[in-house]
């Protein structure tokens, strides 16, 4: 058997040593950044009351 053919074992590969758990919470994040805020509910904004500061 060639070095290069497998001997029946899957090979496992690491990028960087960055766990999936990381990765995913890095693309969450990056979402969470890019992602406009939404703008207010107008039925929302009619029944808030509003603060006005103390003189």
């Amino acid at each position: 058997m060639s070095a290069t053919e497998s001997k029946g074992q899957p090979q496992r590969f690491a990028v960087a040593g960055v766990s999936m758990r990381d990765l995913l919470a890095a693309g969450e994040a990056a979402a969470l950044i890019s992602t406009p805020p939404r703008a207010p509910d107008p039925e929302l904004l009619e029944r808030a009351p509003v603060h006005r500061e103390a003189a």
